[in-house]
């Protein structure tokens, strides 16, 4: 048996799968952030090792024969927070999480080197990466700052607690801002920029390698039969993505949730830093990834059908309809979807949503129309971001709670102008994925080839050519907005 943990921002979720990757039980235990200041965003590492044993006595509750001969554990996480571990082993302060925004200043600082940061890293200084964190606690809290021993990424503090071992793996270390994406490998250089070296950090190994056993204490708590192996995981979009089974270049997802990502396997390091595409290391040997992100998708739904007091099962049913009658969608209006700044392809924290080009004729349905095509827009932005470097991507999997709209899914796919896949899903998907790579060290399994299995299709849309030409006009004048825009937002 294996157990996958995914260690998310607002909840832990746990499964136990067998050897045919069958489900046989799940747990969740919820999670807290706090936001001591606007754009601080921060969580308690005891939670999670609370969430954790809470996640996995409800296993063992469940299913205690089947758990009792679990032989690995695999862990994913969210990504960038940065968890600081002084010398006795204990937390320095509580870990500052990926959406925290204080560090903006200190990203300039962390590109501003003698050598290009970008070029190294594979990637852009943004807030929500690790190091600009770092170099905010040295210049704003010099005290945790000086008893740093390690810095580790949660779901690797966990892995510590669970084994006292420190290691990290790729996906994960490539958001740190710190790692060699092409080499896979630490950079003293990037590790300058946040004034640390190679000790700071843990060990690296791929995801689906030994990071060391359970601890006896764990093991015998939990009457564990075996010596429980605990692999290196991965950070949660790679975790998700070999949970659907998407690891080769002509595979890639597109997650239509609270946020949009784009993400598209690689066969070499590749990178695009122009358009802030993350250039990721994937979670297994000798791959690698692009990925976009918008950061508000299916929350710009929400928001526009709360100030419209609209259900999204009837918002929906508006916009289906608007979009059927052309002269609808040539005089709807156009919205930025940029509620909470932007990453791809603007890298941009400041900028915000607006609505353009209302007339008086402009209703509810209008505005809700064009949340869900500017929305769409952005995600356009994001595959076209990658495009400029990686075209080898011919399946395009659908999942996260939007994915469930035919009517978005059908707008998308015309709009891409390529076939979408809408795949059965399950929240446990990234736990899945990391409980596939726990069976990598398995030395019953002689079928490594058939561990990472292809996610079933539902359901498939076809580009649909009626409104194709009208959409990429559109397209062309809402990309012009944002420049506008931006001056706006810098002259208030």
């Amino acid at each position: 048996m294996f157990i996958g943990i995914d260690l998310g921002t607002s909840s832990i979720k746990m499964i136990l799968v067998d050897y045919e990757q069958n489900i046989l039980a799940t747990s969740i235990a919820s999670l807290t952030v706090q936001n001591p200041k606007d754009g601080f965003s921060e969580q308690n590492p005891s939670e999670w090792i609370e969430a954790t044993f809470e996640c996995l006595e409800a296993l063992k509750s469940k299913k205690p024969k089947e758990f009792s001969e679990t032989i690995s554990i695999g862990i994913s996480g969210h990504m960038h927070g940065a968890t600081l571990i002084d010398d006795k082993g204990s937390v320095i302060r509580p870990c500052i999480l990926w959406n925290d925004t204080r560090s903006h200043q200190e990203c300039i600082e962390f590109e501003n080197q003698s050598f290009d940061v970008r070029s190294l890293s594979g990637n852009i200084a943004m807030p929500g990466f690790t190091a600009p964190k770092i170099n905010w606690l040295k210049n704003n809290e010099k005290e945790s700052f000086n008893k740093i021993f390690k810095v580790l990424l949660p779901k690797d503090y966990l892995r510590f607690y669970l084994t006292g071992e420190y290691y990290s793996e790729m996906s994960d270390a490539s958001g740190t801002l710190w790692l060699d994406v092409k080499k896979r490998k630490w950079s003293e250089k990037l590790l300058s920029c946040s004034f640390l070296e190679s000790k700071h950090m843990p060990n690296l190994v791929e995801g689906n390698q030994e990071t060391g056993i359970l601890k006896s204490t764990f093991k015998d708590k939990l009457q564990f039969k075996h010596n429980v192996k605990v692999v290196g995981g991965a950070g949660d979009n790679a975790a998700a993505a070999v949970g659907m089974g998407i690891t080769e270049p002509n595979q890639s997802f597109i997650s239509l949730g609270t946020s949009g990502v784009f993400f598209a396997p690689t066969k070499d390091f590749l990178s695009n830093t122009g358009d802030a595409v993350h250039s990721f290391c994937h979670c297994l040997p000798n791959k690698w990834h692009l990925m976009s992100v918008m950061l508000s998708a299916s929350n710009c739904l929400d928001w526009v059908c709360s100030v419209t007091n609209t259900s999204i099962e009837q918002t929906l049913k508006n916009v289906e309809s608007f979009y059927s009658k052309k002269d609808s969608i040539s005089n709807a209006p156009f919205f930025l979807p940029y509620l909470s700044g932007e990453r791809t392809p603007h890298n941009d924290p400041h900028i915000r949503g607006s609505f353009h080009s209302i007339k008086t004729f402009t209703d509810s349905t209008n505005l809700q129309y064009a949340v869900i095509e500017g929305v769409s827009f952005g995600i356009l932005d994001g595959v076209n971001s990658i495009l400029k470097v990686n075209s080898d991507f011919e399946n395009i999997f659908m999942v996260g709670g939007g994915s469930r709209s035919s009517f978005w899914i059908e707008l998308l796919s015309t709009l891409l102008n390529r076939k979408l896949s809408v795949c059965e899903q399950s929240e446990f998907g990234a736990a899945l994925g990391v409980a596939r790579l726990g069976m990598y060290v398995d030395d019953n399994i002689n079928y490594e080839n058939e561990i990472i299995r292809e996610i079933k299709v539902s359901k498939e849309f076809q580009p649909k050519s009626s409104n194709m030409d009208l959409l990429i006009k559109r397209y062309t004048i809402w990309k012009d907005l944002y420049t506008s825009n931006k001056k706006n937002i810098l002259t208030i």
